[in-house]
């Protein structure tokens, strides 16, 4: 296994809420998007998170690529504080770090073309040297995201491509750059199915080529089991099993990736028995269950006779396995 590419320890996000709806000043309340959460980044490795809407999935990669601030913790990118980074080394920094956002539809410059939002960030960090390597390497960066000619998709503007060309297009302006590592915020989730299977190859072709980190988000397990080394679940903030892809997949500990994995589709034509359907909505991330903040909608909390325990303590990371940690009272 190579080395840790980022070291994530005790991270929180935490964002106030000041008025109530009314305009009335209430009590100093936050919403704790990512609280407390530990892990590592591998070099070269395909990252996923998982999670329901609102577990902080996109918190946490806006985060990592200091988009957003962090309100606790400790964030390390190649054995540097990457917190302590700021004005023009961050600057620099920002080009190792790239993300390519969910919806191509709202990620491009309508009023630009293609050729201009691909070469913005070279302009802005002066990369090239003429106006001749400038075209080269917009061409090169089109051509290598699969979008044929180049030269012809570089004169048009966004609302003349198609879904998934848009998405090229996103993936071509966050590899111009040379980037170590990327997040990919639910890359395909706006896509048709019928070309998600070809943005997934081209993202996984250009992973291997140039050795690149992803931090893959997304809400869907079974795309997370295809093209994940490793996976991390994430519920209202908080870490609840991480290790490897095929470990979390086959022998998922805690109970709410048992659920999940337990409704991934299966292409048979016999119903599967077993699925783990949870009862009611997420809670708020603003009012969180004291204890372990699943037990309100937990299965084995309900099986096992609602121990006081998932109420009155919250669980810490317990190793299942090599690489696989779940955060249950009840593991095993």
């Amino acid at each position: 296994m190579n080395a840790p590419l980022f070291k994530i320890r005790d991270l929180e996000v935490h964002f106030p809420l000041r008025r109530s709806l009314l305009g009335v000043k209430k009590s100093p309340l936050v919403v704790r998007a990512i609280d407390g959460i530990s892990f590592d980044i591998i070099q070269s490795e395909v990252m996923a998170v998982v999670g329901e809407s609102g577990c902080g999935k996109t918190t946490l990669g806006k985060t990592i690529t200091r988009l957003i601030n962090p309100s606790a913790g400790f964030i390390s990118y190649n054995g540097e504080d990457l917190l302590s980074i700021k004005g023009d080394d961050l600057r620099q920094l920002r080009q190792k770090l790239q993300i390519i956002f969910q919806d191509p539809y709202e990620a491009l410059d309508p009023r630009q073309s293609i050729f201009d939002i691909v070469a913005e960030s070279l302009r802005i960090h002066h990369r090239t040297d003429s106006a001749l390597e400038l075209k080269q390497r917009v061409y090169e960066a089109l051509d290598a995201a699969g979008l044929i000619p180049p030269n012809e998709i570089a004169r048009r503007y966004p609302h003349l491509l198609s879904g998934g060309q848009r998405q090229r297009v996103s993936i071509a302006a966050a590899m111009i750059l040379e980037p170590d590592f990327i997040v990919a915020d639910e890359p395909v989730s706006m896509l048709d199915v019928s070309i998600r299977a070809e943005i997934l190859r081209l993202m996984l072709d250009l992973q291997v080529k140039n050795q690149l980190t992803y931090l893959f988000i997304t809400h869907d397990l079974s795309l997370a089991w295809m093209i994940a080394d490793r996976i991390m679940v994430l519920y209202l903030g908080k870490l609840v099993e991480i290790g490897p892809t095929q470990e979390i997949i086959h022998h998922p500990c805690h109970p709410y990736t048992q659920a999940l994995v337990s409704v991934i589709p299966i292409p048979e034509p016999v119903a599967r028995s077993g699925q783990i359907i949870l009862k009611g909505e997420t809670p708020s991330p603003v009012y969180i269950a004291s204890g372990c903040r699943f037990h309100p909608r937990c299965w084995k909390f309900q099986q096992l006779g609602n121990p006081p325990v998932c109420v009155e303590a919250e669980p810490e990371l317990i190793t299942h396995d090599d690489g696989h940690q779940a955060a249950c009272h009840f593991v095993g």
